[in-house]
């Protein structure tokens, strides 16, 4: 990572960065490492689908994966994502897509996230507008009989081998939210910002409701990733309508983001509220929106990667940059693993935790490489 923009993200990630490499150093050192967390269940989309919607729909080709797997692993970047990264914090394997029926593994946890997927029941198909049917309502059904069969399996067996966690599991996990940047971008080239926020209080209430529905099961730790600065994408800002003096200093677009700011701030009192109703629960809001406004540079593609189009006549397939880890963006939407490693970073020196949370004494966290 020597280019200048990476310079230029390290300087201005001056507040965290000097720490979390102490940090990361002091570590390397450590040898038996132990974590309250004994699994993650993560909901979410394309951010923190860890192979889901490959499972379901199989077509991913590459270059996805190129940087870390040296394959297409279901995953939307060129390697891993934040809830890898975590998952290697914390000391626990990469988390197995629930819909994954081959070589799953869950006795740390599942993954219910699936790419396009939203917060809100969706009214229309995947195969009309690319919208994943694995809505946020649909991930927690999964999740309920996820529960319920591993505990009718182990009141029914006593012994043998099994890729299931132990019914206890529940109370000792981490759950974690990377979901609502497809309820707010999915109708905005249609409906305008205006529009969108019409819907975006059911969102947060949802995300909410959805909480107090995993508490009831038993979870007792949530960490809800708040929205990215969607402004700053570079297929984005091809694809929405916006006038140059919309811009900022960065090439973001001003309104959207102060549009996804209201919609974070939305969320923080939501969450704040539904606090105080789940006694002896920690539920955080990780502001990664801050983070990534910090790395976000002026976007310079805008072809997702692997697809083909026919321009001036020719037919036309982009191919992936040589040197991902040195771009925020991985396909105009997604991060790249650098990015994604960074954001990572900042969420585990607790920064950017409301209210603040002791991760790094609940855990002895692991080096993420």
């Amino acid at each position: 990572m020597t280019s200048p923009q990476f310079q230029k993200i390290f300087v201005s990630f001056g507040k965290f960065i000097t720490l979390g490499v102490v940090m990361m150093a002091m570590l390397c050192g450590i040898s038996d490492s132990k974590c309250e967390f004994e699994a993650i269940f993560n909901f979410g989309d394309s951010n923190s689908d860890t192979g889901g919607f490959w499972a379901a729909f199989p077509a991913q080709s590459g270059p996805f994966g190129m940087t870390y797997f040296k394959r297409p692993a279901g995953r939307a970047s060129d390697g891993r994502l934040i809830v890898d990264f975590l998952a290697q914090a914390l000391g626990l394997p990469f988390l197995s897509p629930y819909l994954q029926s081959i070589g799953s593994d869950y006795r740390h946890g599942a993954n219910y996230a699936t790419l396009a997927s939203t917060v809100l029941l969706p009214n229309t198909s995947l195969f009309v507008t690319g919208i994943s049917p694995f809505s946020l309502a649909i991930q927690l059904n999964q999740m309920k009989e996820f529960k319920a069969r591993v505990d009718e399996f182990h009141s029914s067996c006593t012994s043998g081998s099994t890729k299931l966690p132990s019914p206890d599991i529940f109370g000792k996990s981490l759950y974690t939210f990377y979901i609502g940047q497809n309820d707010f971008t999915s109708n905005l080239a249609a409906i305008g910002i205006g529009g969108v926020k019409q819907f975006l209080p059911q969102v947060v209430s949802q995300i909410a409701g959805t909480v107090k529905e995993l508490y009831a099961l038993g979870g007792r730790t949530f960490l809800v990733l708040n929205l990215a600065p969607i402004g700053c994408y570079p297929a984005f800002l091809v694809q929405l309508p916006h006038s140059s003096s919309d811009l900022d200093a960065y090439g973001c677009m001003i309104s959207y983001n102060n549009a996804v700011l209201d919609y974070n701030n939305m969320l923080k009192e939501a969450l704040a509220q539904t606090r105080r109703n789940l006694p002896n629960a920690s539920l955080i809001c990780v502001d990664t929106h801050s983070v990534l406004l910090e790395l976000f540079q002026n976007p310079t593609s805008h072809v997702f990667c692997g697809n083909t189009k026919v321009i001036n006549g020719s037919t036309v397939t982009a191919t992936a940059c040589s040197d991902p880890q040195d771009y925020v963006s991985w396909d105009g939407i997604h991060a790249t693993e650098a990015a994604n490693k960074l954001t990572t970073w900042a969420i585990l020196n607790g920064s950017y935790f409301d209210p603040p949370f002791p991760l790094h004494q609940l855990c002895d966290l692991n080096p993420i490489g």
